[in-house]
């Protein structure tokens, strides 16, 4: 399961430095704006001790963590919605991506230029957050007049769509993000093909400095949504990051394990047995029939499949089981 995470933020705020560091790859990350041009793509491991648990318990020959890619995207500045700086090429980066990571510049700093000159993080996300809203409604705009033609000739989809598209517009003019609303999943489903920005899960990434002064307690308390404190530099809170967009995402790691390799697989939380095989290959889901499964502790606990099954802590599941997170599956087809 591909899952992919765009860095964002103003100029200079660290975005670079943090991408350098989550994928030890080398980009560009020099004190001056618009330096990443081209968007550049890490692959970066979910930290996970289970997995290494696991895998030597089966003695292993390989093994494979899950993933996610996470995307550094040209600096946006104000005006974006609009063109200006590297606007456009920024907009249409961030809306392949699943997720956005807000890169907020916390520290005071006076050898690291700010964009604004001020080191201000509410004032920042406000910035950021009102480029993609005014992107937004260009899009939602432009698509209510081209629906306009089908609305007229009565078509039901077109009417239904409009609806969706006008509560839209409604949210997005009171200067809302769509993600802030709990939206129902008609809404949602009518409008989700215009891949909007501001439907995307946001986590803000909060950019400290241990040698600099950071923004006390007061300002954090008013970042709008779920964030993570990390230091770029010194490589803290890394962990924290990756974890925290997984579950941004709604994500969750099942097993499996064996001498040739263990392996984490990546699936929405919910997922039925089947659905979840299908991370393998796509024979797990169409020609289920049951799975062996075992949380991952009790297996530690047992001491491997064959002392587990002796012990009758394997479980067989059918098509209906919910998958949970950390269980190690064994699907039969």
């Amino acid at each position: 399961m591909q899952i992919s995470i765009g860095i964002v933020g103003l100029p200079n705020v660290g975005k670079s430095t943090l991408f350098n560091t989550l994928t030890k790859k080398s980009v560009p990350a020099e004190n001056y704006p618009f330096c990443t041009i081209d968007p550049s793509v890490g692959i970066v491991p979910v930290p996970d001790d289970r997995l290494w648990k696991l895998s030597e318990l089966s003695k292993s020959k390989k093994t494979i963590p899950a993933v996610i890619e996470f995307v550094d995207i040209a600096g946006l500045v104000k005006g974006a919605s609009e063109g200006e700086g590297l606007g456009n090429q920024f907009l249409t980066n961030i809306r392949e991506t699943d997720a956005i990571a807000e890169v907020v510049r916390i520290f005071e700093d006076g050898d690291i230029l700010h964009v604004h000159n001020k080191v201000d993080p509410l004032h920042d996300i406000g910035v950021i957050n009102l480029e993609l809203i005014l992107a937004d409604l260009q899009t939602v705009n432009k698509r209510l007049q081209s629906v306009e033609r089908d609305v007229k000739a009565m078509k039901k989809e077109a009417i239904k769509e409009k609806a969706a598209l006008v509560k839209a517009k409604a949210i997005l003019e009171k200067g809302t993000l769509l993600s802030r609303r709990n939206l129902d999943k008609e809404l949602s489903d009518e409008i989700k093909g215009l891949q909007l920005l501001t439907m995307k899960p946001i986590i803000y990434v909060l950019n400290t400095s241990e040698a600099s002064e950071n923004a006390g307690d007061e300002v954090l308390s008013k970042i709008p949504g779920p964030f993570v404190k990390v230091d770029p530099i010194f490589g803290t809170g890394l962990d924290d990051l990756i974890k925290a967009g997984y579950e941004l995402l709604g994500l969750e790691t099942y097993f499996t394990t064996g001498e040739d390799e263990t392996r984490a697989w990546t699936i929405k939380k919910g997922s039925t047995a089947p659905v979840a095989g299908q991370a393998i290959h796509t024979d797990f889901k169409d020609k289920f029939i049951r799975a062996e499964v075992i949380e991952w502790n009790k297996l530690l606990e047992a001491g491997g499949h064959a002392a587990a099954r002796e012990k009758g802590l394997l479980r067989t599941e059918g098509k209906d089981y919910i998958v949970k997170d950390g269980d190690v599956i064994e699907f039969r087809i």
